[in-house]
């Protein structure tokens, strides 16, 4: 079960390489546009959430079902709330946004990698009846 869960995160890093380029994309751009941190984050975020339930659910964890989009949705609303606290703090500290968004990729990534291994697509376990 273990190398299972190394396989997982391992695709789930590869997978996220790819939707982190393309949400810290969306959000260095809308700093561009001098839209405030926590507006670019929301919006690099709900851009983001569709292109990355597909692509995590049908590469990361083999899985399909649509109806999960709701959980899905509920990881994200939680991540976009750290990460806007998060802003804040630095931002309190007058660090630059592109650093500080940059700097929480990692542990934006790990809370959000548990969550949808444990809540999301968290896999039914059968037990057979002897």
């Amino acid at each position: 079960m273990r190398h299972l869960l190394d396989i997982k995160l391992i695709r789930y890093l590869l997978v996220g390489m790819m939707n982190t380029v393309f949400g810290y994309s969306l959000f260095a751009f809308f700093i561009y546009l001098n839209v405030h941190y926590s507006m670019a984050v929301l919006l690099s975020t709900v851009l983001g959430v569709l292109f990355n339930f597909k692509s995590i659910g049908r590469l990361v964890f083999k899985n399909k079902n649509n109806a999960l989009i709701y959980k899905f949705i509920g990881v994200y609303i939680l991540t976009y709330l750290l990460n806007v606290a998060a802003l804040r703090l630095f931002n309190n500290y007058h660090v630059n946004m592109y650093l500080a968004g940059a700097l929480l990729l990692v542990p934006i990534t790990l809370i959000s990698f548990t969550l949808h291994n444990n809540v999301v697509f968290k896999e039914r376990v059968s037990h057979a009846c002897d």
